[in-house]
């Protein structure tokens, strides 16, 4: 028995009629005439009564007919399926990220992989402006994004809340404060030289610290610049036992980051973390979305202890 039998012989049942079905078919009528005929051989019955002027269904027609629709819908739902899984299978989802995600981004990603693994992820770097552009102008499906959000300027986007980062201090492995385990107060860095990236690159973390040093009743000494954060840690841990500098990492960052020469450590002053969201677009939300945000959703053991 073929479907297309099948699906010949229900539209004779419809029309009660071999032309009007095969119009409707737009096939010839004999082929429709010749399948059905396979059919009835093959099922050792005949299905209508062409005895008369019209077309009727016989009584096994009539028993064969809700078989063969419900044969029919069983086809289509078995071709939505596939339709479905190829579709997902083609879903990739365009992540805009920035430094300092760190284990953050390994749990969403191996998150994904594990509920959502048709779904592939490009993740694309960039600084805020240009990831939260580039999601406006639908380049980008999504974007991680820190800080403030209500002045981005960009009415056509959305932002998710999905957890908070808090930050540590980074100071020379040999340091005083480095050999007592616990916190360490802002005050401890009165005087001390700050190195922190010059505020377009990261305005809400710079922002952050500077004014968390005013609450504590001190204005920050402005360190050296580096070209990078490696070259920032590079010479913190040069600078021994002495107080030398310090930074500010996310402590999600600090985890992935193999630098034996420095030391990181948790503040005890309150405040001293910042939100991250998911931008997303207010229409037409991308494919995956709802797998993303589930995945942005779990949590692993440390995800909120600081190294």
């Amino acid at each position: 028995m073929e479907l297309r039998q099948v699906r010949y012989f229900v539209m004779v049942a419809q029309e009660l009629h071999f032309g009007r079905a095969a119009d409707r078919l737009h096939i010839v009528q004999s082929a429709v005439s010749q399948q059905v005929r396979r059919l009835e051989r093959e099922l050792r019955t005949e299905l209508f009564d062409r005895s008369a002027r019209q077309v009727r269904l016989t009584a096994a027609g009539e028993r064969f007919l809700p078989e063969a629709r419900a044969l029919l819908a069983a086809e289509e739902r078995a071709r939505a399926v596939v339709a479905e899984l190829a579709a997902a299978r083609a879903t990739t989802l365009r992540l805009g990220t920035s430094t300092g995600l760190g284990t953050h981004l390994d749990r969403v990603l191996d998150a994904l992989a594990g509920s959502a693994p048709e779904i592939r992820v490009e993740l694309v770097a960039g600084r805020t402006r240009e990831r939260l552009d580039r999601v406006a102008a639908g380049e980008l499906d999504a974007a991680f994004l820190r800080g403030e959000v209500a002045d981005t300027g960009r009415d056509g986007l959305r932002y998710l809340p999905l957890w908070q980062d808090p930050l540590v201090a980074v100071v020379p492995a040999r340091h005083p404060l480095a050999a007592s385990p616990g916190t360490v107060a802002l005050a401890d860095f009165a005087g001390v030289p700050l190195v922190l990236t010059e505020r377009r690159n990261n305005r809400a973390l710079v922002d952050l610290v500077v004014s968390a040093c005013h609450a504590a009743g001190f204005a920050p000494v402005p360190g050296p610049a580096y070209g990078s954060l490696d070259d920032t840690l590079t010479a913190i841990g040069a600078c021994g036992s002495a107080a030398g500098m310090w930074t500010v990492v996310y402590a999600a960052h600090a985890r992935r980051l193999s630098t034996p020469r420095v030391a990181y450590l948790p503040f005890r002053n309150p405040g001293m973390e910042l939100t991250t969201y998911l931008a997303v677009r207010r229409a037409d939300p991308p494919p995956g979305l709802e797998a993303l945000l589930r995945a942005c959703a779990t949590r692993t053991a440390d995800d909120d202890l600081a190294p």
